[in-house]
């Protein structure tokens, strides 16, 4: 029996305004768009959040009273749920409602979707992974148990500093760089690397993204040039139950469904139909990260040193997307200056304007690979 996770990123980030340094101001609208933030949100939400989560509870529904459920899980972003509050708050209805069946689960994430594991002290980065932990306490009445860093970003400092924070788990990429010969498709262990880490059983679990067929909807869905287009719900289950492995963990943007694959492609179709084809095996069944963990045992250690921190992005599956170039690199080093600054004057609105400037979308659009 393999166990499928089917998990989405929600996310928007704040795009920033055209301004010219005169100060320091506490006012968000000199620093960001909110004409833009509105248009791309409402779009979005026409395009692919109420399509998608309407057709995701109708599946729910539809698969409640039988022997083998549909699940799925969610890491939402703080930053998302703020641009919810201000322009869809039928969007965050439905994902109220997706939250309080049995059959979701809300992943943890940094509030601010930010690159804060990556400064050299990690407060800051516990500190917002504390926020979104109390923000969907708050919002969804659930404390996240498995968490998924911004960009799926770890190294065995980050897996430890999870841990101790309580989560039982933690996503990354299933990238063959710290898998070697194995399989992403199997529950592992952070590498022993501190002194009280010599029980298998005390450390966090690790969950490896199925990037290949992860990849294959989110990405190769609508490409006519690829060989195996068009795909269909049958051909995927197909693929999936002939994947070696004990669990399969398929982790997307949900900006997929209607907006990175648009309705045209016939996205929708392949999701309504998905749930239905991969239930027609004995051998395949839907599960949340937190079943994962607790049915399957772990089969070995993901090292992953601190110089070779992975990533879900690009080919490279490292920082390069948000720190391979100068300008990427001097911005990282300003926004960690200013933060000693920020917290030397106590200003909880300066805080939360520096803290928006860490989102990691800021980096990744200055990317020039």
């Amino acid at each position: 029996m393999a166990l499928i996770t089917l998990n989405f990123q929600v996310h928007q980030p704040l795009r920033l305004a055209n301004f010219q340094a005169d100060g320091i101001s506490r006012d968000l609208s000199c620093y960001f768009n909110s004409g833009l933030n509105k248009m791309v949100f409402e779009k979005v939400r026409d395009r692919c959040y109420i399509p998608t989560t309407n057709i995701l509870l109708e599946l729910i529904d539809k698969f409640k009273h039988e022997k083998k459920s549909f699940k799925v899980s969610f890491a939402i972003t703080g930053v998302f749920l703020e641009l919810c509050e201000k322009y869809g708050k039928d969007v965050f209805e439905n994902f109220k409602q997706l939250a309080r069946t049995k059959n979701v689960e809300i992943i943890g994430e940094t509030y601010y979707h930010s690159l804060s594991s990556l400064f050299e002290t990690k407060e800051e980065f516990i500190e917002e992974v504390n926020l979104h932990s109390q923000a969907m306490k708050d919002f969804f009445g659930v404390k996240p148990k498995v968490f998924m860093n911004t960009e799926m970003i770890y190294n065995n400092v980050i897996g430890r500093i999870v841990e101790d924070l309580g989560f039982k788990a933690i996503f990354t990429e299933g990238a063959e760089r710290i898998l070697g010969w194995r399989s992403p498709n199997y529950v592992y262990v952070r590498k022993y690397c501190f002194p009280d880490d010599k029980d298998w059983n005390n450390r966090i679990r690790i969950l490896l993204r199925n990037y290949r067929l992860s990849d294959d909807i989110g990405y190769r869905f609508s490409a006519r040039n690829w060989d195996q287009w068009p795909l269909t719900a049958d051909k995927f289950a197909a693929w999936l139950n002939a994947t070696n492995g004990e669990c399969i963990n398929l982790f997307m943007d949900f900006e997929t469904f209607g907006e990175h694959q648009w309705e045209e492609s016939g996205i929708f179709w392949f999701l309504r139909a998905l749930p239905f084809e991969v239930l027609k095996y004995d051998s395949l069944e839907f599960a949340t990260p937190s079943e994962v963990v607790e049915r399957l045992q772990p089969i070995g250690e993901i090292d992953v040193f601190e110089f070779s921190t992975v990533s879900w992005a690009d080919m490279e599956r490292d920082v390069s997307a948000w720190l391979g170039n100068k300008m990427q690199q001097t911005c990282f080093e300003e926004i960690k200056n200013l933060g000693k600054i920020v917290k030397q004057l106590n200003d909880g609105e300066l805080k939360k304007v520096w803290r928006y400037l860490q989102t990691s979308d800021h980096y990744y659009y200055m990317c020039n690979k």
